[in-house]
């Protein structure tokens, strides 16, 4: 891991192509973090492929585009893929017109319906667990029921926590825990690290690997991505991790910022 600051801020302004998470890097739920804006027009103005990768899976691309947009940064919807465009991906690689039962927003309900899948809450291929904020006691018993009767669960991202105003809250991984609990099944997760999200990103990046840099918030997610996907990793401090959390790892991140305005100031 580099330590001098102005040597990792030439390698990183160095690369061709830029693969960002968002919560815990661009922004903290509805509040921009610093020097946000000003690394959106850095990879815009030195013409960086770029990429913004996110586990989350409640919004849709044009979602997010108009989320950003809100707060002050124009991007192309082209330049986001979710965990939840992964998981339709992937289902319908497994299954083609298949069936689900969703617990999650507009992002995974509307990938799944994209790729040709149903909505089924009797008998189900999939129970597919997404970022959501009307998990209820309810669907939790109709997933655990589904999943005992044969349907398979997945979670759109392994991330037990999330970034947000109010500081860490429950994410996804959180959410699948009860139903693995109740039904003795394990789920397969589908969001970063699985190399899935990675080789779809270069793909969309157009770079190769050692021209690539990943950035984000997590050790447990980002981080390792980049790691078992050898693209040089970046650590941003604005998000989930601390320096003394990063020492939990048996493994460390190429390069530590305290966020994405280092990169530009």
């Amino acid at each position: 891991m580099i330590k001098d600051k102005q040597e990792i801020i030439e390698k990183i302004r160095a690369k061709k192509g830029i693969i960002s998470d968002m919560d815990g890097v661009i922004y903290h739920g509805n509040k921009l973090l610093p020097g946000a804006k000003e690394f959106v027009e850095w990879l815009k103005n030195e013409n960086k492929s770029y990429v913004f990768l996110t586990n989350a899976s409640e919004r849709t691309p044009r979602e997010l585009q108009e989320k950003l947009a809100r707060l002050g940064i124009e991007v192309g919807h082209e330049h986001f893929y979710t965990s939840a465009l992964a998981t339709a991906t992937f289902l319908a690689s497994q299954k083609e017109n298949g069936s689900a039962y969703i617990i999650g927003d507009t992002g995974i309900i509307n990938a799944l319906y994209d790729v040709g899948y149903s909505m089924n809450n009797i008998n189900p291929d999939y129970v597919v667990i997404g970022d959501t904020h009307s998990y209820n006691y309810e669907k939790l018993v109709t997933a655990s029921r589904l999943v005992r009767d044969g349907a398979k669960l997945i979670g759109t991202n392994p991330d037990i926590t999330g970034p947000s105003e109010q500081g860490l809250i429950p994410a996804t991984k959180a959410l699948v825990a009860p139903i693995e609990l109740a039904t003795g099944k394990p789920a397969y997760y589908i969001g970063k690290p699985n190399p899935l999200m990675m080789r779809i990103a270069l793909k969309k990046l157009g770079q190769q690997r050692e021209d690539t840099l990943i950035i984000g918030d997590r050790m447990d997610t980002d981080i390792i991505a980049g790691i078992e996907s050898e693209i040089d990793t970046c650590l941003v401090l604005s998000g989930c991790e601390t320096e003394a959390s990063i020492h939990n790892y048996p493994y460390s991140p190429d390069f530590v910022l305290n966020g994405v305005l280092d990169i530009t100031s």
